[in-house]
């Protein structure tokens, strides 16, 4: 009872009148059936002023943001009204008019167009009012969906929203109208608010964690009121379809299929589902069956777990990017090289059939890869094997050179006397039968030379060729301006002189021709076969060096053939590659083909590396046709697997390509020792022609001796014979361009040749036999380097008085080297204008065939 005496508090009977002032609310009762004491009315009415004055301030602030709608409402209210007034004025007008109408045209007319103004006005009237009722039919409709967007039901929002444009465009009113701008702006701004409010509840119903590696789809929720069907719909209203779908497979791409397809992880995880959670989690093998039970998984529940408008577009987005990764990757590398573990193949192509019904079965298509792939074994495991044979080649090739090896040359020919006693001469190795020998066939004694080359001049021929017969009278000397040779000159012109006499031995003993006892024979065997005294069958044998580059290749090249036969066989019939016999007989090409193209790169850097090449490829290819010849003959491969065997083309592009190779580094090695002469220049006008000339011997010799052991015998010589003959080439054409020679520069360019002619060591014939070197060997440079003898010629003339060029050209061989105009030339270059000089040339002139060829 004591709380009823006391009576309300102040702020009690403020908070009352104020809630029943603004709300016309009533306290409660506990509150109003209290009495009332004078000291609570005070703050009671200051509670009163403040709601007042905070009440004013809210009109206040709302009279200013819509003042100026309300002065057009305001205007337009003014307007209606003035001319209801009017209207007013102008009905009472016409019920007057009709009371006592006025008898003139002119009255009946103003009466006509008065009654149209005022139909036309009721017209506008009602275009008013309608539209007005359907700006708050709008706005009502935009108020529900705010409501609905509060509520988080979102098709009733959308539905809402739709609505609402309907509304918008049916309002008789310019769109350009405020009022109108107005609505679609709040419409479009709720439209924004409820896709905000539909990323939330589908991030809700569908949820993928990249980083847990989880992937939740619900159909519904008991705090959302939209379902996953729902938002299906919410997707095609917003046309985000394609969109959201793109994401959300990517997502589970990310977190599900990568982590699970990786096959270059060290560890794979398997896939579990509980509930409405896919999960990759734990670990499985690296076998394709353990992968099509997991992918098969994931994509059932997909299937039940999402609607059936959304499973659609996992076909066109999805699955492609899968089913690529399992053909490229995991079906690819199931499949074997070679026919080894075909029976696991066959199990690999059992298994992509068998995923492809269950996709199908799921509803799934665009399976063309996949399918493809398990229609078309032969050409998928042809695909490999080209790969990998492709893959050998360059993994061997990059490995490097290895340790070289030597290998033999054995070729036979039928040859006359004079062709194996020049065989011989030259340093390759053959044998003499025991029953057979070449001495006693053909008897070749021990006072013949062999080794001699064609067109060289006899000793005695030669002798006096050098130092023709002195007649006593005149000195041809004085030509060139010369007086007697000094003894140092005498035994420089004797000095070269001899090194183009040939002795009396015979070469042919390094063969061991003529003489059965001799000992000093190569340590090879000899064999031949007496068809004809003069003709014999002759077995050359040679040593190189090859790299541990072709023997793989060869290995692998024989592998493969020996699949493609056996694919032949009638236990492979049934075999689901049988089909690629044919085809895998095409592998060597394309694996010859790669040699040729990569290989330059590997060889390039290494010392001589141009010439292994050569080397390699010429091996190559001669046990490629040994390959095929001897395929052609076995028995136990069939008739058809015979025939498919073509090697014939690889065979020739290989020893295209190895001469190629020959050529190239010959060629470079050429243009260097032009450099070594001055390039372009004239070397006998150069400074210190000397050390030009020595830099370009060093070189000469030092590139023999990088290619020494690796070139076969008959391949140096004519390697470096060509380097030789290039040597001497350059330094003829540069003394024949000479204007004029004098004395003292013809001597100097006779000791430049005697310096050069110092490689006639690398050509002696126990050099090239690998024997002893013997007193007085003949060198064999001339029959490598065909300018040779040209140079030896034009060291005689340099040296020679006119005399005696004049008695090498009529009398010896000089013209066997030279053209009469080169000679003319150099009598012209080296000595002075007078009568004996215009006589001899004219005798020249008049002789220019001497020897009558």
């Amino acid at each position: 009872m004591v709380a009823d005496t006391q009576g309300p508090s102040a702020a009690q009977l403020a908070q009352a009148l104020v809630e029943f002032s603004l709300h016309g609310s009533f306290p409660e009762e506990n509150v109003s059936s209290l009495p009332v004491k004078p000291d609570a009315l005070p703050e009671a009415i200051k509670a009163l002023a403040d709601a007042k004055a905070k009440l004013q301030a809210e009109i206040h602030a709302i009279n200013e943001e819509t003042a100026d709608d309300v002065r057009a409402w305001q205007t337009n209210a003014q307007s209606v009204q003035n001319d209801m007034i009017r209207s007013k004025a102008l009905a009472n007008e016409i019920i007057k008019t009709s009371e006592a109408p006025a008898v003139s045209g002119k009255d009946t007319h103003d009466a006509e167009a008065k009654a149209e103004f005022l139909v036309r006005e009721l017209n506008y009237n009602a275009q008013v009012q309608e539209a007005l009722r359907g700006i708050r039919t709008v706005n009502r409709t935009l108020d529900e969906v705010e409501k609905a967007r509060d509520e988080r039901r979102i098709l009733d929002a959308l539905h809402l929203l739709e609505r609402s444009w309907k509304e918008l465009d049916a309002i008789p009113v310019n769109k350009s109208c405020r009022a109108i701008k107005l609505l679609d702006i709040r419409a479009f701004e709720l439209k924004t608010d409820v896709h905000g409010v539909f990323d939330h509840v589908w991030s809700t119903l569908i949820n993928v964690d990249v980083e847990k590696r989880t992937v939740s789809i619900s159909s519904s929720r008991k705090d959302e009121p939209m379902s996953l069907s729902d938002a299906v719909i919410g997707l095609q209203a917003y046309n985000e379809v394609d969109r959201r779908m793109a994401q959300l497979w990517a997502n589970i791409n990310a977190a599900i299929l990568v982590p699970r397809m990786d096959i270059e992880s060290d560890t794979l995880p398997s896939i579990h589902i509980q509930d409405n959670t896919l999960e990759a989690k734990g670990s499985t093998d690296k076998s394709v069956e353990s992968l099509f039970v997991d992918l098969e998984k994931v994509f059932t529940f997909l299937v039940q777990t999402l609607p059936s408008d959304l499973v659609e577009t996992i076909s066109s987005t999805l699955l492609p990017g899968v089913i690529h990764r399992v053909t490229s990757v995991w079906l690819d590398s199931a499949v074997p090289s070679s026919l080894s573990d075909m029976g696991r193949f066959q199990q690999v192509i059992a298994l992509a059939k068998s995923f492809c019904t269950a996709l199908r079965k799921l509803g799934f298509t665009n399976l063309g890869d996949l399918q493809e792939w398990t229609e078309s074994a032969p050409r998928v495991w042809l695909s490999k094997c080209r790969e990998a044979a492709l893959d050998a080649v360059r993994a061997k090739l990059s490995k490097g050179f290895g340790d070289p090896t030597q290998v033999e040359k054995i070729e036979k020919q039928m040859v006359s006397k004079s062709e194996g006693q020049q065989i011989a001469a030259n340093g390759a190795a053959a044998v003499d039968d025991e029953e057979h020998g070449w001495g006693d066939a053909w008897g070749i004694g021990e006072d013949e030379a062999p080794g001699a080359p064609e067109g060289a001049p006899k000793a005695a021929e030669k002798k006096t060729a050098v130092k023709p017969v002195d007649d006593g009278d005149e000195d041809i000397a004085d030509a060139w301006g010369w007086g007697d040779e000094t003894a140092e000159e005498e035994k420089f012109l004797e000095e070269t002189q001899k090194k183009t006499q040939i002795p009396d031995e015979d070469s042919s003993e390094a063969w061991g021709w003529g003489d059965d006892t001799n000992n000093n024979q190569p340590t090879t065997t000899a064999k031949a076969t007496k068809s004809e005294p003069e003709i014999r069958e002759l077995i050359l044998k040679e040593t190189y060096s090859i790299s541990s580059m072709p023997q793989p290749v060869l290995d692998l090249i024989a592998a493969i053939v020996e699949d493609g036969e056996a694919l032949t066989h009638d236990s492979y019939a049934n075999s689901p590659v049988a089909a690629a016999a044919a085809g895998l007989f095409s592998v060597p090409t394309l694996a010859l083909a790669l040699f040729r193209a990569i290989s330059p790169h590997y060889y390039a850097p290494k010392e001589g590396g141009n010439m292994f090449l050569y080397n390699d490829a010429t091996w190559l290819s001669e046990k490629l046709a040994d390959f095929a010849t001897t395929w052609k003959t076995r028995q136990d491969i069939s008739t058809r697997a015979q025939n498919m065997l073509r090697l014939d083309n690889d065979v020739k592009s290989l020893q295209g390509f190895a001469n190629r190779a020959y050529t190239n580094e010959l060629g470079l090695k050429k243009m260097m020792l032009r450099d070594r002469l001055g390039g372009e220049q004239n070397l006998l006008q150069l400074d210190d022609t000397e050390s030009y000339v020595a830099s370009a011997v060093s070189m000469v010799r030092s590139i023999a001796l990088e290619w020494e052991p690796i070139l076969a015998r008959s391949v140096w010589q004519q390697a470096v014979g060509s380097l030789v003959d290039a040597l001497a080439s350059k330094i003829i054409s540069d003394v024949m361009d000479l204007p004029s020679i004098g004395q003292e520069e013809a001597y100097n360019i006779a000791k430049h040749i005697s310096s050069v002619e110092e490689l006639d060591d690398m050509f002696l014939p126990s050099k090239l036999q690998g024997t002893k070197p013997k007193q007085g060997e003949i060198p064999l440079t001339s029959q490598f380097a065909s300018s040779w003898l040209r140079l030896k010629y034009l060291s005689e003339v340099l040296q020679s008085n006119l005399r005696d060029v004049r008695y090498l050209w009529m009398e010896g061989e000089l013209s066997l080297y030279f053209s009469a105009e080169e000679v003319l030339d150099l009598i012209n270059a080296s000595f002075e204008d007078n009568i004996r000089t215009r006589e001899v040339v004219k005798e020249i002139k008049g002789n220019p065939h001497p020897r009558g060829e």
